[in-house]
C-alpha cells in the first residue's frame, strides 16, 4: 500500500471518528437541552401564574385590593394548560373565579380558590419531577454514548500512533545509514524495502545510483572529464558574462557572453595572465582594477556602461573569491576568483523613467503649492475680509499641509538630481557659526511648537568649512527637524561644532525615542522608515543629506540607542 493511501486512510478515519464524535455529542446535548427547555417553558409558567394569583388573593383579603390582577393572571393560566389533568383543574379554578366575583365575602369559595391553586401547583411540580428524571437519565445516556464513542477513537488513534510512524521512520531510518554508507565511499551498500509504497520505488532509485557511483569510482578520469565538461557548459549557457581567474590571476575561462561584449577570442586569453591581456582591452583593464589596488574583494558591486548588444548597456560587476578548505588543514584558502557582470540595463531604464517622471511630477507641483500659499496669504489679509476662529483654524491646517506638500516636493527633487547626477554644487569656504545659525532660524518656529529648546555650544575658534553653503544648511535643518519629530515635548536638542584635526564636527543630538540597532544602517537608503513608525515624512531626507555630505568629501554618521535618543555627526574639511 502507498504511503500516502496509509496517511489518507489513518487521517480519514481519525477525522471521521471525531466529526461521529463531534456529531453524537451535539446530539445528545441538543435532546438533553430539549428535556430542559420542556421543564422550563411547560411547566415554570404556571407554577409562575398560580403563585401570584394566590399572592393577589392573600392582598385582597387583607387590604381589599382590585382583582384585576388577579384576572390578569387566571386569564394567562386558562392559556397555557400544558399536562394531562391541568385543563380540568383550570376549568375548576375558572368556575370558582366567577363564583368567587359575584360572593367576593364568601371565605368558601376563597378557600376553594386556594385548593384549585394548590392542585395546578402540584400538577405542575410533580410534572417537572418528572422531567427531571428524564433529563437525568437522557444525561447518563449521552455521557454513555460519548464514552464509547471517545474510547473508539482513543483505541484507534493509539494505534495509528504506534504503527503509523514506525512505517514511515523505520524505512527511512534504513536509507539514511545507507546514504552515511555511499558518503563513506562504500558503493556496494543497497537497501531492500518490501512491497508497492513509495519506499520501494525509493529503493529502486537508490540501488541504481549506488550501481552507477561504483561504476564510476572505477573509472575517476571519466567522471572528472564528465563533471568539467558539464561544468564549462553551465557557463556557456549564463546570460551573464563570468571570467574565472586562478591563484596567480591566470585566465581559466571566459564564457561566450564575455567573449561576446570583450571583443575576444577564447584562445587569445584561456591560460594567459589577465594583466597581460588588460595591456590591450580597456574592459578587462577596467575589470581588474582591484588588483592594482590590492583588493581581494569589493565592498559592494560596481556598476559599468559598456557597449554590449548594439547599444550602452549597464553591468554590475561583482569579485567573488573561490576559498576552500583543504582536506586535513585548518585554514581556508583562496584558490582563484571569477567576475561576474550582471546585465542590469533594463532595471537602470527603469529607474532613469522613474527618476525623471519624480522630477517631471515634483516640479509641475511647486507652481500650484505656491499659488496656495499666495492665496493663503491673502486670506489672513484682514484688508479683504475677518476671518472667523473655525475659519482660522482650517486656514491653519491647510498651511501646515501646504508646507509639508512643498517639503515633500523640494525632497523629491533633491533625491532625482542626486539619482541623474545632476547635482550642482558651489564648494567654497563658509562660516560654519552662520550655516548652524540659520538652520536653528528655520526650524525655530518648529521647536516652539513642541516647547523643545534648541541650544548650541560652538567652538570659540572654529575653522571655516569647505562646502556648499546652502545644500550644508539644509541637510543640518533636516537633522533638526527630524530631531524635533522623535523628541518629547519640554525636552532640549543641543548642536555643537569643533575643530577635529583638520576636519570640522558638527553634531546634532536629541533625547528622544533612538533607533534600534538593526535600522541603524538602513536609515540612510532611500524610502525606508522604520516599521511601526507614525511619523509623516518621505524616508527621503537622510538618504539626500547623506549624498549632499558625501559630493562635499564629508561623512555623516549616526549614534543611537533605543530610548536614549540620537546623535548625527557630520564631518567637513577645513577650508
Amino acid at each position: 500500500m502507498k504511503i500516502k493511501t496509509k496517511l489518507t486512510l489513518g487521517v480519514g478515519l481519525l477525522f471521521f471518528l471525531i466529526v461521529l464524535l463531534v456529531a453524537l455529542g451535539v446530539r445528545q446535548l441538543h435532546t438533553l437541552a430539549n428535556d430542559t427547555e420542556n421543564i422550563l417553558v411547560d411547566n415554570y409558567n404556571s407554577l409562575d401564574y398560580s403563585r401570584n394569583m394566590l399572592k393577589e388573593l392573600d392582598k385582597f383579603e387583607l387590604e381589599k385590593q382590585s382583582l384585576t390582577k388577579f384576572n390578569s393572571f387566571l386569564e394567562l393560566q386558562s392559556k397555557n394548560i400544558t399536562e394531562i389533568g391541568e385543563k380540568e383543574l383550570t376549568e375548576n379554578l375558572l368556575e370558582d373565579a366567577r363564583t368567587f366575583q359575584k360572593q367576593t365575602d364568601n371565605k368558601v369559595v376563597i378557600a376553594q380558590i386556594r385548593n384549585d391553586l394548590n392542585d395546578i401547583m402540584k400538577l405542575n411540580m410533580d410534572s417537572i419531577q418528572r422531567k427531571s428524571i428524564v433529563a437525568s437519565h437522557t444525561a447518563d445516556k449521552a455521557i454513555l454514548w460519548i464514552s464509547i464513542t471517545g474510547s473508539m477513537c482513543f483505541i484507534i488513534a493509539f494505534t495509528l500512533l504506534i504503527n503509523l510512524p514506525s512505517n514511515i521512520a523505520d524505512p527511512i531510518r534504513d536509507l539514511t545509514e545507507s546514504i552515511r554508507q555511499i558518503a563513506g565511499k562504500n558503493y556496494s551498500r543497497r537497501v531492500h524495502f518490501e512491497g508497492h509504497s513509495e519506499f520501494g520505488d525509493l529503493a529502486k532509485s537508490f540501488n541504481t545510483m549506488a550501481e552507477k557511483l561504483q561504476e564510476y569510482s572505477d573509472s575517476n578520469l571519466a567522471r572528472l572529464m564528465m563533471e568539467k565538461k558539464r561544468i564549462e557548459t553551465l557557463i556557456n549557457n549564463m546570460h551573464d558574462p563570468v571570467i574565472g581567474l586562478d591563484d596567480s590571476n591566470k585566465i581559466l575561462f571566459a564564457n561566450e557572453e564575455a567573449l561576446k561584449i570583450s571583443g575576444l577570442k577564447a584562445e587569445d586569453v584561456t591560460g594567459k595572465p589577465v594583466q597581460e591581456v588588460a595591456l590591450y582591452n580597456d574592459l578587462i583593464r577596467s575589470l581588474i582594477q582591484h588588483l592594482a589596488n590590492n583588493s581581494a574583494a569589493e565592498s559592494k558591486p560596481e556598476t559599468l556602461k559598456i557597449y554590449a548588444d548594439n547599444k550602452e548597456s549597464y553591468f554590475e560587476k561583482q569579485l567573488v573569491p573561490i576559498i576552500i578548505l583543504p582536506t586535513g588543514e585548518t585554514e581556508k584558502k583562496e584558490i582563484g576568483s571569477f567576475i561576474i557582470l550582471r546585465n542590469v540595463t533594463a532595471h537602470k531604464e527603469l529607474d532613469y523613467a522613474k527618476t525623471n517622471f519624480i522630477a517631471t511630477v515634483s516640479h509641475e507641483f511647486k507652481t500650484p503649492i505656491a499659488s496656495m500659499k499666495m492665496s493663503l496669504q491673502l486670506l489672513e489679509n484682514e484688508g479683504i475680509g475677518t476671518l472667523n476662529d473655525e475659519q482660522k483654524h482650517l486656514i491653519s491646517g491647510i498651511k501646515d499641509d501646504t508646507r509639508r506638500l512643498l517639503r515633500t516636493t523640494s525632497e523629491l527633487l533633491n533625491i532625482t538630481q542626486v539619482e541623474t547626477g545632476k547635482t550642482q554644487l558651489n564648494i567654497e569656504a563658509c562660516n560654519i557659526k552662520k550655516i548652524i545659525k540659520d538652520a536653528v532660524e528655520t526650524t525655530r518656529n518648529l521647536a516652539e511648537q513642541k516647547h523643545i529648546l534648541l541650544q548650541t555650544e560652538i567652538q570659540e575658534n572654529v575653522s571655516q568649512v569647505l562646502a556648499d553653503q546652502e545644500k550644508t544648511t539644509w541637510v543640518i535643518s533636516n537633522l533638526i527637524t527630524n530631531a524635533i519629530r522623535y523628541s518629547y515635548e519640554n525636552s532640549a536638542i543641543l548642536l555643537t561644532a569643533a575643530n577635529r584635526d583638520n576636519l570640522v564636527t558638527i553634531t546634532v543630538k536629541d533625547n528622544g525615542l533612538g533607533i534600534s540597532s538593526q535600522y541603524k544602517d538602513k536609515i540612510f537608503d532611500k524610502y525606508f522608515r522604520i516599521p511601526g513608525s507614525e511619523k509623516e515624512g518621505t524616508g527621503l531626507g537622510l538618504a539626500i543629506s547623506k549624498e549632499f555630505i558625501e559630493a562635499q568629501c564629508g561623512t555623516i554618521t549616526v549614534d543611537s540607542e533605543l530610548g536614549s535618543g540620537s546623535t548625527f555627526t557630520i564631518t567637513l574639511k577645513t577650508a
